[in-house]
């Protein structure tokens, strides 16, 4: 019998994690999706650029990481987590916040609405990679 088959049967592969991004801009959205394209053990399962299309997308495919703006071309990213905080089995999602509208009030509105992590899009690109790929070796979302 042929062990290295057999233990070889036994690993399971982990999927990769799928993030979905809600960004109007897409200067931003390709350096991010650039950026996560890097990042093993992370996928980028889709995006959207308005309020209205993130819900639906969000309530019909499968994410793990929702990374959101707050202002957007249509609607915002604080409506769209009060919709999602609605839902279930959406509530607990792992939810950040990459915006330039970093205030202590929409930090504040943010973590009522299930958000763990906010980062600004001026000074934090780093942390924020540095964050995906914790997750993306592994690191747990809860």
């Amino acid at each position: 019998m042929n062990h290295s088959n057999n233990s070889r049967a036994r690993q399971t592969v982990t999927p990769p994690l799928r993030v979905f991004l809600v960004e109007d801009s897409a200067d931003v959205r390709a350096l991010l999706a650039e950026d996560l394209a890097q990042i093993p053990g992370l996928a980028l399962t889709g995006f959207a650029d308005t309020e209205n299309d993130a819900l639906q997308q969000l309530r019909r495919q499968a994410w793990d990481i929702l990374i959101l703006d707050i202002q957007l071309s249509q609607g915002n990213g604080i409506h769209l987590l009060r919709k999602l905080s609605e839902d279930d089995k959406l509530a607990d999602k792992l939810k950040i916040i990459f915006s330039n509208h970093v205030g202590n009030a929409y930090r504040r509105i943010s973590e009522q609405y299930g958000v763990r992590y906010f980062f600004d899009k001026s000074s934090d690109f780093l942390q924020l990679h540095c964050l995906l790929e914790q997750f993306g070796s592994g690191a747990s979302l809860r």
